[in-house]
């Protein structure tokens, strides 16, 4: 624990030690992270406000391939290829924004998990750029399988559900295991609004997303082998 210092000259050197301090703490954390389930800030967030978590973890081969596949077909098809930040998808972000458009995205799902693992929801260029360092240092310390892992068991899908087992549990009435195509691919497809699209009754819209995302399944090709194997 950091003394606080008696002078002001003792001051500067303080400081610096608490930066080194808060710029360790999300290493350390991630190697705590690459044997023990971790939680996400939201999760924190809502026990601090005794808010009701329904989290269950399960290891990877407890989780329906289907959904590993429908989520990297969703949200990050590069997933296998980039170190953590998909530089040129951000690049075309950029562009698109110097152009005076809005941009639409280029979150990985590494980017994503250490969102949910170290910072905040929100929209920020603060938060985001603090995801880039934090999901390249994601990348560089744990697996490909293991950042799936993590990602799949604390991603929310609904208030209060976090993981792919409580959300299998809450929309299907089953295991995480057990869920199918269709069902996999409407949670993938629910992930960028959680508390707006139902996947166990999705709308139209909804319903349209899923199935091409299941058509785009069947033809992704070797996009998952860094999870799944070949």
């Amino acid at each position: 624990m950091l003394a606080l210092p008696r002078g002001r000259k003792g001051w500067p050197g303080f400081l610096g030690r608490l930066a080194l301090g808060l710029m360790l703490l999300p290493v350390i954390l991630t190697l705590f992270y690459s044997v023990v389930p971790p939680i996400s800030t939201l999760m924190v967030g809502r026990w601090a406000q005794l808010l009701w978590v329904d989290r269950q973890w399960r290891s990877l081969d407890e989780i329906s391939p289907a959904l590993v596949q429908a989520v990297i077909t969703s949200e990050d098809a590069r997933f296998c290829e980039h170190g953590g930040v998909d530089w040129t998808a951000l690049r075309k972000q950029m562009e698109l924004l110097g152009d005076g458009e809005a941009p639409r995205g280029a979150s990985t799902l590494t980017m994503q998990t250490a969102k949910n693992l170290f910072l905040w929801n929100g929209r920020s260029y603060l938060r985001k750029g603090l995801e880039l360092p934090l999901a390249v240092m994601l990348d560089a310390l744990l697996t490909k399988r293991r950042i799936m892992e993590i990602y799949l068991n604390v991603a929310e899908w609904g208030e209060g559900i976090f993981g792919a087992e409580a959300a299998a549990q809450a929309w299907f009435g089953k295991p995480a295991k057990d869920l199918t195509r269709t069902e996999a691919a409407r949670l993938a497809t629910a992930l960028p609004n959680p508390h707006e699209r139902n996947p166990a009754k999705p709308s139209a819209g909804h319903r349209k997303l899923s199935a091409t995302n299941v058509a785009r399944v069947r033809q992704a090709g070797p996009i998952f082998s860094c999870v799944l194997g070949s």
